[in-house]
């Protein structure tokens, strides 16, 4: 049966708030939350940058439910400090966390001053990080000379049960790429075909027979044009190709690149529609595809009543032909 988790976006709401929703999300019938982990949001309008790490063990304390972030580890965070900080996450809440890891956004990483690497050069690094990350959950004693160094660094503190690794991946070449080493894949909600080249790279390159999780992007709300419209304020910035997320570097740029995007240009990008059977039937073909686990990311601002909406109309019904 699929999970049907909530995203809280640190981009958009404040981290106290955040809590709040996923107290009302579980409450709702929600049994999963992901987690964003930004230094910046994609605009101006987001306005919020909460540190996801101080975050997860306040909101996993008032919950029971499974949570996942997305990281980016090499420039921004040491590879040995996010197994430190993951670590300590899944040993408070024993098998109720997992960790998404990618090679990351210049809007998120480049603060630390240094250059931002080609694509490349990314992915080696987050292959070096992953191997990092495993062996210092494993016990050992790490030194690493390459993209990113370690000197003689040991975990005391471990999770009798390793978080999974999963994956992050938005085009079918990294898909096929983190197959091979990843312990699932994480991509977002492309169009239909788009996906099912990512599902099938993933597959080809090792993947077969892993969990696939998927973050929904979709704006509901009580009329066709507030959904439109709440998804065109917040979410416009992010519509773009996959090369232009990762390289754009401020908040403001991205506004400048969003200055001509039509609100009808956002329909490709993200579920529109202020009708809970529209929802169902977009969210049952990304299971027909083989995910696991949906995390529904509802763009807009109007968090509670989508929370509420779903909980009672779409979830239940997901659930029984799931």
């Amino acid at each position: 049966m699929a999970k049907f988790g909530y995203h809280a976006s640190h981009e958009q709401f404040k981290p106290s708030k955040l809590v709040e929703y996923v107290q009302a999300a579980e409450k709702a019938g929600f049994n999963a939350v992901l987690s964003s982990d930004h230094f910046y949001p994609w605009s101006e309008r987001q306005g919020e940058s909460g540190f996801t790490w101080s975050w997860l063990g306040a909101a996993m304390q008032v919950t029971n439910l499974p949570f996942g972030v997305v990281n980016a580890p090499g420039q921004r965070y040491h590879p040995a400090i996010i197994a430190q900080a993951a670590a300590t996450v899944a040993e408070m809440f024993p098998q109720r966390f997992w960790i998404a890891l990618g090679s990351g956004q210049a809007l998120n990483e480049q603060i630390t001053g240094e250059g931002w690497p080609a694509k490349g050069d990314r992915n080696q690094r987050l292959r070096e990080c992953v191997d990092v990350i495993r062996a210092l959950w494993a016990g050992e004693t790490v030194t690493h000379y390459g993209l990113v160094t370690v000197e003689e660094a040991k975990l005391y503190t471990r999770p009798e049960v390793p978080p999974l690794i999963i994956g992050a991946a938005i085009t079918p070449q990294t898909a096929e790429w983190v197959g091979g080493w990843a312990d699932g894949l994480i991509t977002v909600s492309h169009p239909y075909e788009k996906l099912r080249e990512v599902v099938e790279a993933f597959r080809r390159g090792g993947g077969e027979g892993k969990p696939m999780y998927l973050k929904v992007q979709l704006s509901y709300a009580q009329t066709e044009e507030a959904a439109l419209q709440g998804a065109y304020d917040q979410w416009r910035t992010n519509i773009f190709a996959s090369l232009v997320l990762s390289d754009i570097r401020l908040p403001k740029q991205f506004d400048a690149a969003a200055k001509f995007v039509k609100p009808e240009d956002m329909h490709e990008s993200v579920r529109i529609s202020a009708e809970p059977e529209q929802h169902i039937e977009w969210l049952q073909k990304y299971i027909d595809l083989g995910f696991s686990e949906l995390y529904l990311h509802n763009v807009n601002r109007e968090q509670q009543q989508f929370i509420e909406t779903f909980g009672e109309k779409v979830l239940p019904v997901l659930a029984k032909i799931s």
